[in-house]
């Protein structure tokens, strides 16, 4: 870490958690965040569901939900970003406060529930986009929709032709019922609806699925049998948890949403069943707790085809992209092999 990103991060960290990301991005917005630019070499460069990546390093949804500093974090050294999530219409999410950080565990707690300007607002910017970026956006359901499947139809029927991918996200648990989603019957009917939206574009976009980590065995070999059925293209695994097994924060006991460091062996797990029981036909993109080279490729030893960060650049800062694409171009080299996709899943036995 730079000395300045050092001192920013210092700085940020005396202040409000939500209040302190809304200044983050406005630094990123006005350029007054050095920045590395992009990082990629023949070992790195990845393909996830047809999209050619400079990198598998990628921005997770939630930072920029609204797509405000889109020019600046594709200098950042990510291979790709994802916004969102967006809703089809604007909504102000749960009370403040609603972010906590623990900084003893390098965790975080969410309960944001789906706070963003609406889809219209998050097309205008989608529109301006930077070109030579692979960006997606996260979809989400309104609160007090009664249709929230149609709710992801209709977001992807507004954004889908601006983005490169988009996700469909029920796993947040911090919108009621939402995860009630997953259940197989309402899955395959929702990821039908998302489908059938999606053929209707000019240009279809890859669809791709994020899961929560607290499924059960029946319930996360019921989301593979729907994903590989429905014809989506990769799998986001995982979301935040519910679970709060060995935190020292004072702020263990809120509700919400836990990432950070303490997700990253219950996610990880959860992404080695899921690339058993999907066997190569689905790539999956690893998430959770990622704070280094060495769990970034963990993650995809244990069968991601590329990761995402979110948690980590709270304690780490806007570098730390750069700093672990570059080295898992190390730790791929020094294991021999000639890209990263001959690493995929080569650990996943020690997860299982």
């Amino acid at each position: 870490m730079n000395p300045v990103e050092r001192l920013g991060l210092a700085a940020l960290h005396r202040l409000d958690p939500e209040r302190a990301h809304g200044l983050a991005l406005a630094a990123l917005q006005r350029g007054l965040v050095p920045l590395p630019g992009p990082v990629t070499s023949p070992r790195l460069a990845t393909t996830l569901a047809g999209l050619a990546l400079p990198n598998p390093v990628g921005l997770a949804a939630g930072f920029d939900k609204n797509a405000v500093a889109l020019a600046a974090l594709a200098r950042a050294g990510f291979g790709f970003l994802e916004v969102g999530a967006a809703t089809p219409r604007p909504q102000p999410g749960n009370p403040r406060p609603r972010l906590f950080r623990l900084t003893e565990d390098r965790a975080a707690i969410n309960r944001f529930g789906f706070n963003n300007d609406g889809a219209e607002a998050i097309a205008a910017r989608l529109a301006a986009r930077p070109r030579d970026a692979v960006i997606g956006l996260n979809l989400g359901a309104n609160k007090d929709s009664t249709d929230r499947a149609a709710d992801f139809a209709a977001v992807l029927r507004r954004c889908g032709p601006l983005v490169d991918f988009a996700t469909v996200n029920v796993s947040s648990p911090n919108t009621e019922r939402l995860r009630d989603l997953q259940g197989k019957a309402a899955l395959a009917a929702l990821l039908a609806g998302v489908m059938e939206s999606r053929a209707a574009l000019p240009r279809p976009v890859p669809v791709f699925l994020k899961i929560a980590p607290d499924l059960d065995a029946a319930g996360l070999e019921d989301v593979a049998e729907v994903a590989l059925s429905s014809g989506i293209d990769a799998v986001i695994a995982t979301n935040t948890t519910l679970a709060r097994d060995g935190l020292k924060s004072a702020h263990r006991g809120e509700a919400g949403g836990l990432s950070g460091a303490p997700l990253f062996e219950r996610s990880t797990r959860t992404l080695a069943r899921l690339s058993q029981l999907t066997a190569g036909r689905l790539p999956l993109v690893g998430v959770g707790g990622i704070g280094s080279a060495e769990d970034a490729y963990a993650k995809i030893r244990a069968g991601a085809t590329a990761v995402q960060l979110y948690t980590a650049l709270v304690f780490e800062g806007i570098g730390l992209a750069a700093r672990i694409a570059r080295g898992l171009d190390k730790l791929v080299a020094r294991d021999g092999y000639r890209s990263l996709s001959e690493a995929v899943g080569s650990g996943r036995s020690s997860w299982l």
